[in-house]
């Protein structure tokens, strides 16, 4: 598993003196202290905070116009979901124009380990079911959740992409024509009612002795309900897990087609290998080097059922 932190991180000082004192007004008290957290690659600040009364809370803050969006989208998705929902509380949100900060409860928990342990695995696939089952129809406003974050092979069979991602993954070079006519066959793609995640890995999950918190939402969308579990157990191959017999043994995945695997697989690595060749040179290096070892854990699992 690559450094599962980006590498743009703020320190809550040097946010400027307005944005900090409106999230402490959005507080109701003063911040004393900050612990920047680890996981997750949205730029700004991503910190828990001790507050003067004794309480404490999660908050991230950023500038730039794109995560700023991302931002707006999950406040405004979080505050839709279900109270029952395994995931954060939004205690609201900042936003002068400029800087946007959300607040969240604070929860008990930490990120699962890596290597991932047995135990904490089988916790977060319930708690995923769970979710789909919770989530299904979608509770929030139909015009909140974005678009599926999937395909781009297309995009890579020009020349220079090509070599690029030959220098990645040789054996989706060999394969090229197979996955871009996927590409272009796969269902509309993964038609469903259920709120999924979007963005189902190891860094967007906290973990507790009694449960799974599912953070970070904004890039939700609507689907078949077995997608984010694919996408998680996509990822295990980077703790040398194999997911083909969890996957055999979920309630979500069990009775799915050989081919609904396989197509979600090809368009989930085409989004990667995509957006990881196309990244021009002021992308961030950790956030690169997680998505293409995730492209490549994805491939690796399509290349065993193929």
């Amino acid at each position: 598993m690559p450094r599962a932190t980006g590498g743009r991180r703020l320190m809550w000082d040097e946010l400027p003196a307005e944005a900090r004192a409106g999230i402490e007004r959005l507080l109701g008290t003063k911040v004393i202290t900050t612990i920047s957290q680890p996981g997750g690659f949205s730029e700004g600040l991503a910190a828990r905070v001790r507050l003067a009364d004794g309480g404490g809370a999660f908050v991230k803050a950023a500038r730039a116009p794109a995560v700023a969006g991302f931002h707006r989208r999950e406040a405004a998705i979080s505050a839709q979901l279900p109270a029952q929902a395994p995931v954060p509380r939004l205690l609201g949100t900042y936003d002068d124009g400029d800087w946007i900060a959300l607040a969240f409860e604070e929860i008990d928990g930490r990120l699962p380990a890596q290597p991932w342990r047995g135990d904490e695995l089988q916790q977060v696939l319930e708690t995923v079911g769970d979710l789909a089952a919770l989530l299904t129809p979608s509770p929030i406003d139909q015009a909140l959740p974005a678009r599926p974050r999937l395909g781009g092979w297309q995009a890579l069979t020009t020349h220079d992409e090509r070599d690029a991602l030959a220098a990645l993954a040789p054996w989706a070079v060999d394969r090229l024509d197979d996955l871009v006519a996927v590409e272009e066959t796969a269902v509309s793609p993964f038609a469903g009612e259920t709120l999924l995640h979007g963005d189902l890995y190891p860094f967007n999950v906290l973990v507790s002795t009694d449960r799974v918190v599912v953070i970070d939402w904004p890039h939700a969308w609507v689907g078949a309900p077995y997608c984010d579990v694919v996408t998680l157990l996509s990822s295990t191959r980077l703790s040398g897990v194999d997911p083909q017999p969890l996957a055999d043994a979920h309630p979500l995945t069990r009775h799915l087609a050989p081919g609904q695997i396989d197509d979600l697989l090809v368009l989930h690595a085409g989004f990667l290998f995509k957006t990881a060749v196309t990244a021009g040179p002021t992308a961030d290096r950790h956030l690169l080097d997680m998505m293409i070892a995730l492209a490549r854990a994805s491939l690796r699992w399509l290349h065993e059922r193929w």
